[in-house]
């Protein structure tokens, strides 16, 4: 039986989540919508995003008959997972800054968090800090500009090293830090290069964890994962707004799953 997954993402950052959830489960049918009329969420007041994240979200599942959501973005995680709950009536799993498993690996006790100034500065950031942070510093560094960068990447395959490096200017000042949570799913898309330039450094993000979370979620609802191992499945893309490159667009996503087309809602 087909489990129809509704990825969503701002733009490609959810493609980092989507590799980690086709690993364990390559035969889920998925549909990845990008609101990429919006994009960045970053730079977007709180409550336009949460009525627009819903209004997609409701939208698609109701098109797609949809039977589980992923929210891969952590702007829309930490804003919008409640009133999503609320309006759905699927299971929505949703990404969460790594800061439990990082603040539990550091052997300094000197961590940072990477994501965007939307999610460094939510009162849920300082709540995880709290409860899973305890005893470590925590640098926070927010940066919008990474995203761009990252989302650049992902489609032209050339990285900005010199806006990197500026970007990342507080890990090189502070040699004690071991842990960098990326809590942004663009982040991972350039993580090998950020460990090139910081090799002592432990990437963290919640790629694996979300895509555990998934399996126990589908084991809850009376799946086989074993029946779920063969990707015979229709995979489709839809956004919001045009694709400026629709070739190297669908070249790019085809890394991740055999899309065809893609609609524009």
């Amino acid at each position: 039986m087909a489990v129809n997954t509704l990825i969503f993402d701002s733009g490609v950052g959810g493609f980092s989540i989507l590799q980690q959830i086709r690993q364990a489960v390559p035969g889920l049918p998925t549909y990845y919508l990008m609101d990429n009329a919006l994009f960045p969420y970053g730079i977007q007041p709180d409550n336009v995003l949460i009525e627009r994240i819903v209004k997609l979200c409701v939208r698609a599942c109701q098109e797609h008959d949809i039977d589980l959501v992923v929210i891969a973005c952590n702007t829309a995680s930490t804003l919008a997972l409640p009133a999503l709950r609320e309006a759905l009536e699927v299971p929505v799993i949703g990404v969460v800054p790594a800061i439990k498993t990082a603040a539990k690996q550091s052997q300094t006790k000197q961590i940072a968090l990477l994501a965007t100034p939307a999610t460094i500065n939510r009162p849920y950031i300082d709540q995880l800090i709290k409860h899973y942070g305890e005893g470590c510093q925590v640098t926070r560094i927010g940066s919008s500009k990474l995203v761009k960068i990252a989302e650049d990447f992902w489609f032209q395959g050339k990285l900005d090293i010199p806006s990197l490096k500026d970007i990342l200017q507080p890990l090189a000042e502070n040699t004690k830090i071991d842990q960098l949570i990326l809590g942004c799913t663009h982040f991972p898309l350039v993580s090998k290069h950020i460990a090139t330039l910081f090799p002592q450094l432990t990437l963290v993000d919640s790629g694996e964890a979300i895509a555990r979370r998934i399996c126990f979620v589908l084991t809850e609802l009376g799946h086989d994962l074993e029946d779920l191992q063969q990707d015979n499945q229709a995979h489709q893309l839809i956004t919001t707004a045009k694709i400026a490159d629709k070739d190297a667009f669908m070249s790019a996503c085809r890394r991740i799953a055999p899309y065809q087309s893609f609609n524009i809602i």
